[in-house]
């Protein structure tokens, strides 16, 4: 690594470009403004507008905005000009919460925007990131809403608006539907004492009749 870019790199800040995955160094970019409120670019040699502005910020270059007599820091100022008159934004802050900031002091006011609205800001950058980052994985979340509804369409019945082709699926939990149950076989029934008691004997088959007809009895015989 050369020395210059040594140099150069305390005093101007890194950026790395995706397309040649090489860090270069981003130059702040001047900006004078004159008593007519004119905005003059030091690095085009040219005035510039506050939508120019708003798109030199959006590819990524840093303002400063200087006052071109006294050099004071009108960065702040200019951004914030940026922010309310070029992306609509006074359009979306309720006129009870402007009122109620004209109306805090100047310490109050700081503590406002460096604490709670940055920190807001922070929060939602970094949940939009691990939306994003979590996209890669679930392949539905980069498939647009009309897709996604044509899918449900192809799923839930005929693509052409005609009864479902196929029952939808019953899921189990709030809302749905209870299971079915299965019938369940009763146990045989007991068999009762009196029943076996009222029964008939066997009847013996016609042989075995005639057998004992013929045949004398063990009592006859000892006689």
């Amino acid at each position: 690594m050369s020395s210059t870019f040594l140099r150069r790199s305390k005093t101007e800040p890194l950026q790395c470009s995706e397309g040649l995955r090489k860090v270069r160094p981003v130059a702040t970019v001047l900006i004078k403004k004159y008593g007519n409120r004119r905005l003059y670019d030091t690095g085009d040699s040219r005035y510039v507008t506050l939508d120019e502005l708003a798109a030199k910020i959006r590819t990524g270059a840093d303002l400063r905005v200087v006052d071109a007599q006294t050099g004071e820091d009108l960065t702040q100022a200019t951004l914030t000009q940026i922010v309310l008159e070029t992306g609509n934004a006074a359009k979306f802050l309720p006129v009870q919460l402007l009122t109620q900031m004209i109306r805090l002091s100047d310490d109050s006011l700081a503590e406002f925007f460096s604490r709670y609205v940055t920190g807001a800001l922070d929060v939602y950058l970094q949940a939009k990131r691990g939306v994003q980052s979590l996209a890669a994985y679930n392949p539905l979340a980069q498939i647009p809403m009309a897709a996604t509804d044509a899918l449900t369409r192809m799923w839930m019945g005929s693509p052409f608006g005609g009864p479902p082709a196929y029952p939808p699926p019953q899921y189990g939990g709030y809302g749905g539907a209870p299971p079915v149950p299965y019938p369940v076989p009763s146990p045989p029934a007991a068999p009762d004492d009196e029943t076996e008691e009222s029964a008939p004997p066997p009847r013996k088959s016609e042989p075995a009749m005639k057998r004992a007809r013929t045949e004398p009895s063990a009592e006859a015989e000892s006689r």
